[in-house]
């Protein structure tokens, strides 16, 4: 079988029979079951009724047949009960009999049997006297059954008709003594059955017939059924595609929002880091040189009281507190440079930050990691690594903890655990300050990430993150 050629030079894969049975509309694949289903159900039924029709036929015909041929044959046959033979004046009587009446022209050969498989009469005169092995047929008709076989043949006894090649009824029908009804012979007749077979036929080729159109008509009015709930399904299943493609699109889209709103937002908080720094932290700078120049005026040319000293303290200890908090909320909103950073970089420098903030030594673990990804994903790892820690840092007690990332099967997972008292999840699961671990949450969940917290008391805290790459624009490296 010749291949098919691509334009591109590979060659086109081939179908194997599931893709075609799956590519098949449900119409189609209830149509080639259902026939075959029927179809051989039509076979068996039609079988069974064919054999039932020749069965019942070929009784019938052979009860008949029998009890005619009964009252010709007994009465020439009742010297059986004492003997296993006829005598030579009841041989010529029951051919004389058989070869004048009317069902006699319709009889080929004729045999009785007398007792342990003797033939003690037939019309052929060479096998009276032999024994032949008993059949079946034969034992039925000796336990005063009325047997019938159509066009056998098969037994050894059956040689010569079996040679004519002509369609034969075969019928046993038991020989009965007069008075006491004892079975005491057994006449087999080899009934013509030209007319039989074609009456058989007939029968046989009706009930075909009838059960091949009944199979049709079923199989005709299931198949309207199904067609027409196939393109009910057909028409859904187009509705539901067209839904998933605009509902496919339309998350692509809000993904692809929330990851320019990710960036937005963080230029804001860079921008409102800047306006802290630039502004209020200047002018509490401002205003602790100046309260230091009047702390000197006031100490070398007057004398104040010490109430009114200490007030002066409590303002520059307020103003202090106030430049570092300043400070350290512009620090926290600005992002330090990311670009250019591959993602294992961007997490060390993330730990490294927070140490050298806190003074704290934290576990950094990380395993084949994709070095650039897009920029919305490195600040949202980023964020997660810096609120997780700084929780740990504030709640645990100073803890350990540790920041752990992998990337599997194309799942990038980032943990961020600690060993403190940790708290009941619960108590956060519906904040919608959105800050903190629900603004977490709702920074994953935006851009097609799952974020999870396990934690309980006195148990840790682990914060998870999962970004599957698929979902996600890898960056060049260049």
């Amino acid at each position: 079988m010749q291949e098919n050629i691509l334009s591109n030079g590979f060659s086109a894969p081939r179908k194997t029979w599931r893709d075609k049975w799956e590519a098949l509309s449900l119409s189609q694949k209830f149509a080639l079951t259902s026939s075959v289903v029927l179809l051989g159900g039509m076979l068996v039924i039609g079988a069974w009724v064919a054999e039932k029709i020749e069965t019942s036929v070929s009784f019938n015909t052979a009860v008949a047949t029998a009890f005619y041929m009964d009252s010709f044959v007994a009465p020439h046959a009742q010297d059986m009960s004492t003997q296993n033979s006829l005598s030579h004046d009841q041989q010529i009587e029951l051919d004389r009999l058989l070869q004048t009446t009317s069902i006699g022209s319709r009889i080929a050969s004729y045999k009785i049997w007398a007792p342990g498989g003797l033939i003690a009469y037939s019309s052929r005169k060479a096998i009276i006297g032999k024994r032949f092995p008993q059949t079946d047929n034969l034992k039925l008709a000796w336990a005063g059954n009325i047997t019938a076989e159509f066009d056998t043949l098969v037994d050894e006894e059956d040689a010569q008709e079996r040679a004519a090649r002509v369609p034969y009824l075969e019928i046993y029908s038991p020989i009965r003594e007069k008075f006491t009804g004892r079975v005491i012979a057994v006449a087999e007749f080899y009934l013509k059955a030209e007319l039989f077979e074609q009456v058989l036929f007939q029968a046989k080729l009706q009930s075909w017939l009838l059960v091949g159109l009944v199979t049709i008509v079923m199989l005709s009015l299931l198949f309207v059924i199904v067609h027409s709930g196939s393109r009910t399904i057909e028409r859904q299943k187009l509705v539901l595609k067209k839904r998933v493609f605009e509902l496919s699109d339309l998350r692509n889209r809000l993904k692809n929002a929330s990851r320019r709103t990710t960036e937005l937002n963080e230029r804001f908080l860079r921008q409102i880091g800047a306006d802290l720094h630039d502004g209020p932290a200047q002018l509490l700078g401002l205003a602790l040189l100046r309260l230091d120049s009047l702390k000197s005026f006031f100490s070398a040319e007057t004398q104040i009281a010490e109430a009114e000293k200490d007030d002066l303290k409590i303002i520059k200890t307020a103003l202090d507190d106030a430049l570092v908090d300043i400070r350290n909320i512009s620090s926290g909103l600005v992002l330090p440079e990311l670009d250019g950073l591959t993602l294992t970089e961007i997490l060390i420098k993330a730990v490294r930050t927070h140490q050298h903030r806190t003074g704290t030594t934290i576990k950094l673990k990380y395993d084949n990691l994709p070095a650039f990804v897009d920029k919305s994903l490195q600040i949202c790892l980023y964020r997660m690594v810096q609120e997780g820690l700084n929780n740990s840092y504030h709640h645990a007690q100073n803890a350990p903890s540790s920041v752990s990332a992998t990337y599997i099967d194309g799942n990038i997972e980032i943990i961020v655990s600690d060993e403190g008292s940790g708290f009941d999840p619960a108590t956060i699961a519906n904040s919608s300050d959105g800050l903190g671990l629900p603004g977490l949450r709702e920074r994953f969940e935006s851009i097609g990430g799952q974020f999870e917290i396990r934690s309980a008391i006195n148990r840790g805290t682990q914060l998870i993150a999962r970004l599957t790459v698929t979902d996600l624009e890898l960056q060049d490296d260049e």
